[in-house]
């Protein structure tokens, strides 16, 4: 079984641990777009043809499915990539995990990336989830760059800043960026208030990882042996890992493929 993952950076990790962890024995490729990201200030007709790109680079090692391991992508180049790609290879978005978060109650915080905070996407899935119950939208500053380029300074500056912006009395977060799943100890910290019940976090990753398995008819073996490899394209060429993914634990899950597990 192969599973492909793409993203114009590293915020797909999150979801490839999540496979790694549910299928050892599962090959990956991730594909990347170092030329062409972020892909967050784009337009969405831009975004699109960016993903078309690194999918098509990701589909010519022929997996079984394609995990579209963004939430801007998900928003702007699903249709596209299903319709180029589907029935032969299932797409599976990242849609940010509202719907469960609300489903445990209230209140809820909801940390998403300036431009999709206040979008008409998110408050889409408010409108439709949050049935009465308190949500907070939280625009996080920065913070995406700074887990990109595993910049420290960067991230606490803007974790801290993100969780003055959240209300005291929150007791769900909600990581609607997959590259701040790459955070989540921290953020739970950052937000959980002296003498306060247990700040829970809701990510994608597991629910994405999960639902990939459904659609090409496996099921999760946690146990199977550990020879899944791991393909790294950027723009289409193998590589390597980018540096700052490797500061990430879900990054040292992952295996060097070699060329003759790559093809």
């Amino acid at each position: 079984m192969k599973i492909a993952l793409i993203d114009s950076g590293i915020g797909l990790l999150a979801a490839t641990a999540a496979v790694r962890r549910l299928r050892p024995d599962a090959d990956l490729v991730l594909s990347f777009d170092p030329e062409g990201m972020p892909w967050g200030p784009r337009t969405p007709e831009g975004i699109t043809e960016r993903a078309l790109a690194v999918a098509e680079a990701a589909v010519a090692r022929r997996p079984d499915a394609l995990i579209v391991g963004c939430n801007t992508a998900t928003v702007h180049s699903l249709p596209a990539l299903r319709a180029r790609l589907e029935p032969g290879i299932p797409v599976i978005g990242t849609v940010p995990a509202i719907k469960p978060a609300v489903a445990a109650g209230g209140p809820v915080a909801i940390w998403a990336t300036p431009a999709t905070t206040g979008s008409a996407y998110q408050r889409g899935l408010i409108e439709s989830f949050a049935d009465g119950v308190p949500v907070t939208e939280v625009p996080c500053w920065g913070l995406a760059e700074a887990v990109e380029h595993a910049d420290q300074v960067a991230v606490d500056a803007a974790v801290s800043a993100a969780a003055e912006l959240t209300p005291d009395d929150v007791r769900t977060v909600v990581l609607g960026c997959t590259h701040y799943e790459l955070l989540a100890e921290r953020i739970r910290a950052a937000v959980q208030r002296p003498g306060g019940a247990p700040v829970v976090l809701h990510g994608s990753a597991g629910a994405v990882a999960a639902q990939a398995l459904r659609r090409v008819g496996a099921q999760p073996a946690p146990d199977a042996p550990a020879t899944g490899t791991v393909t790294v394209l950027l723009n289409g060429r193998e590589g390597e890992l980018p540096e700052a993914a490797l500061g990430y634990a879900e990054a040292r899950l992952l295996r060097t493929a070699s060329p003759a597990a790559s093809q």
